[in-house]
């Protein structure tokens, strides 16, 4: 298990179990039809508990472009690592998000709502208006990154010893990735993840579905640049207050 391959399989993870739940609810005929949004912000939460457990022992469970841009800002990360570890999120993304299709093909092809197909691959604002869409991913991403640099290991002893928690470190995150979700991902759906929403985009555009529309790319930069503005504000503002 490489650094490259773990980052590919976690984020693999990340989207088949993510975009798995949104399939689950917004499809036509599946046993969680019309679950709503505590079911999807609850499922994308798990999604990425599971891809860090994987993840984080081999490449310190990046699983986001965002979030390797914001470490190699602070100087915790090579940049001779940002374009690899970038390369397996994105292709890692695209293979979850062609895992979910195939899984869920027949409830594609009884949908006749070709909004609803594309909602299972990619995010599309509540009210699109560019400006605030970019603002709301960029804020998203904001309290994602800036929050996760202060996680901190527990100790012990006076002389506080730090201890790893294995598998249950990756509880933190996913519940900063679900307190996002509840509390701002109603106005974007909240990517805070470029390959997140591109990587699927991209399997939405060249896979096969009856009733199929437009893959939207003229909103596509909003996820991109927002998730990048935000890790950049949040990176920066770190390095201010430590001084």
């Amino acid at each position: 298990m490489s650094a490259f391959t773990a980052e590919f399989i976690g984020t693999m993870l990340l989207i088949l179990l993510g975009n798995g739940v949104v399939a689950n609810v917004v499809l036509h005929g599946t046993k969680g039809s019309n679950g709503g949004w505590i079911v999807i912000t609850t499922g994308w939460a798990l999604s990425v508990f599971a891809g860090v457990v994987i993840a984080a022992p081999y490449s310190g469970a990046h699983l986001n472009p965002a979030v390797t841009l914001a470490l190699a800002l602070i100087g915790k990360f090579s940049w001779g690592q940002v374009g690899p570890y970038m390369a397996a999120q994105l292709l890692g993304a695209m293979t979850g998000a062609l895992l979910v299709w195939l899984l869920y093909k027949p409830h594609f092809d009884a949908t006749e709502d070709p909004a609803s197909q594309r909602a299972v691959f990619c995010t599309d604002p509540a009210i699109r208006h560019r400006f605030s869409n970019t603002f709301s991913e960029a804020l998203g991403t904001f309290v994602l990154i800036f929050v996760i640099f202060y996680f901190t290991n527990p100790e012990l002893g006076e002389q506080k010893t730090p201890i790893g928690m294995g598998s249950l470190g990756a509880i933190p995150v996913a519940f900063l990735v679900w307190a996002i979700g509840l509390s701002l991902g109603g106005t974007t759906g909240y990517a805070i993840n470029p390959a997140r929403d591109l990587g699927p985009r991209i399997i939405h555009a060249v896979m096969p579905m009856k009733n199929k529309c437009h893959s939207d790319w003229s909103y596509a930069w909003v996820p991109v640049v927002g998730p990048v503005a935000g890790a950049t504000v949040a990176s920066l503002l770190y390095m201010l207050l430590k001084g």
